[in-house]
């Protein structure tokens, strides 16, 4: 079995290789006996529209029934379908088989026991049970139901929202699973809707399903000018990313999203606690404190937000891959349609256009999520080389290490962590202007390249 693929987050790979039918035995059989473990008796599974979804289910399941667990299938959903399942059935946890925004050839699993979704020490957890055969002995066999839960989420998602005029929306469901019930949820809302890509084909015929890739966002882009709308939306692979366009047909980077929302829940909950990952823009943190409430720069990664958001009762959290995390009316786990809702009901309480507000918001000079192939070896103790050479500078940054290295001064950030799924960096920059854009990005990079002997050119 290929170990890498048990990563920080989830399980994934290469699905005919990696996810092979002996290999997903043995990870349901590791899954099913750390559920025991915790009194585990029935979960649900779900799974995306992907080509190799269907093969990946019915041997997964087929090992968790025969360690005695029952389960429902809750046929092709999106993950936040699943999230929804462990807080509104009769479920002692889920699994949802999807590779998120990877390309068609990839499957993987999200896992969660109770609400949690497994910790980066229960993965690595399920590789060990594995290696050791350290499997719960097989038992009488569990019940295999099924449940379309499809209708009940759905309206539970517009069950709060208030919008309060005509918006028209583009919603790019770039052939996901999201388009089996998109196109009704706006509209129930009481949008005008025009959707795109609306048929599930696992192979992703027209784009890549990631939104935070701005070139797959091009039909979206046109759909929006040509229409005249008033913002357009899409979505990854398994709906918990979320990408926003506004009416000029510009991405919305998905930090000042969050900075958005921020504003419009801090009215109702002042000084509350709003999470952004360490990617996100100064902007978003100055402008929580502005709005009056308290800015908390957490680490990457959608398990590490659910607990973060939760052990500080945070009302809203975000991550700039486009994760959005509401605890305020909802559950507290990512859903990029509930986060679209949301973001529509608050344009609609302005006169102005999504492309005026924005105008409010101060205009920073950045990079995008940056990735520069480094040794999976060698990537971790990199980052730490860069912090001790920033620390004998004694520059004029201060250093942030949540989560990697940050440094900061008042007109600039730059931002070099290991990446926990690729064996890459994950570097991204941010200034007031574009020649202190340069300067940092340059120092920071001259000095990579002297603590890795590694050529840094992006």
């Amino acid at each position: 079995m290929n170990e890498k693929i048990f990563r920080e987050y989830d399980i994934r790979g290469i699905a005919e290789n990696d996810l092979n039918d002996h290999s997903v035995m043995q990870i349901s059989l590791a899954f099913g006996t750390l559920a025991l473990r915790k009194d585990v008796k029935k979960i649900a599974i779900g799974r995306d529209c992907r080509p190799s979804s269907t093969r990946i289910f019915d041997i997964f399941k087929n090992g968790i029934i025969s360690l005695g667990i029952d389960v429902i299938d809750l046929g092709i959903i999106t993950t936040p379908i699943l999230y929804y399942s462990l807080f509104n059935l009769d479920i002692d946890g889920g699994v949802m088989i999807t590779a998120s925004h990877n390309p068609t050839e990839y499957n993987g699993f999200k896992a969660a026991i109770g609400t949690e979704v497994l910790s980066s020490s229960q993965i690595q957890a399920l590789k060990n049970i594995i290696l050791a055969n350290d499997f719960h002995p097989k038992d009488k066999d569990g019940k295999l139901t099924k449940n379309n839960i499809i209708d009940r989420y759905t309206e539970d998602l517009i069950k709060n929202i208030n919008i309060r005029k005509n918006i028209k929306v583009g919603v790019d469901c770039a052939n996901t699973p999201v388009g089996l019930f998109a196109r009704k949820v706006f509209e129930s809302a009481g949008c005008e809707t025009f959707p795109l890509f609306e048929n599930p084909d696992g192979t992703f015929p027209n784009h890549h399903p990631d939104p935070s890739v701005e070139e797959n966002l091009s039909s979206l882009k046109n759909l929006v000018i040509s229409k005249k709308l008033d913002l357009g939306v899409s979505f990854d692979g398994d709906a918990d990313r979320i990408g926003i366009i506004d009416d000029k047909g510009n991405l919305v980077y998905s930090d000042i999203v969050l900075a958005i929302l921020a504003k419009s829940i801090l009215l109702d909950l002042p000084n509350s606690k709003i999470i952004g990952e360490v990617k996100c823009s100064k902007v978003l943190f100055d402008e929580i404190r502005k709005n009056g409430g308290i800015p908390l720069m957490w680490k990457t990664g959608h398990s590490n937000i659910k607990r973060k958001i939760k052990e500080e009762k945070a009302p809203l959290a975000g991550e700039l891959s486009g994760h959005i995390f509401f605890s305020d009316k909802h559950y507290g786990y990512d859903d990029a349609i509930y986060a679209a809702l949301r973001f529509v009901e608050i344009l609609s309480n302005y006169d102005n256009k999504l492309s005026i507000i924005l105008h409010d918001i101060p205009k920073m000079f950045s990079t995008p999520e940056i990735r520069l192939d480094f040794p999976e070896d060698r990537k971790f103790q990199i980052v730490d080389d860069l912090a001790d050479e920033l620390k004998k500078l004694k520059s004029e940054y201060s250093l942030i290490n949540i989560d990697g290295i940050r440094i900061e001064n008042l007109n600039s950030w730059g931002l070099v962590r290991a990446s926990n799924t690729q064996p890459a960096l994950s570097i991204r920059f941010e200034s007031n202007s574009e020649e202190s854009l340069e300067k940092i990005k340059n120092e920071v990079l001259n000095l990579l390249e002297k603590v890795s002997g590694i050529k840094c050119k992006f």
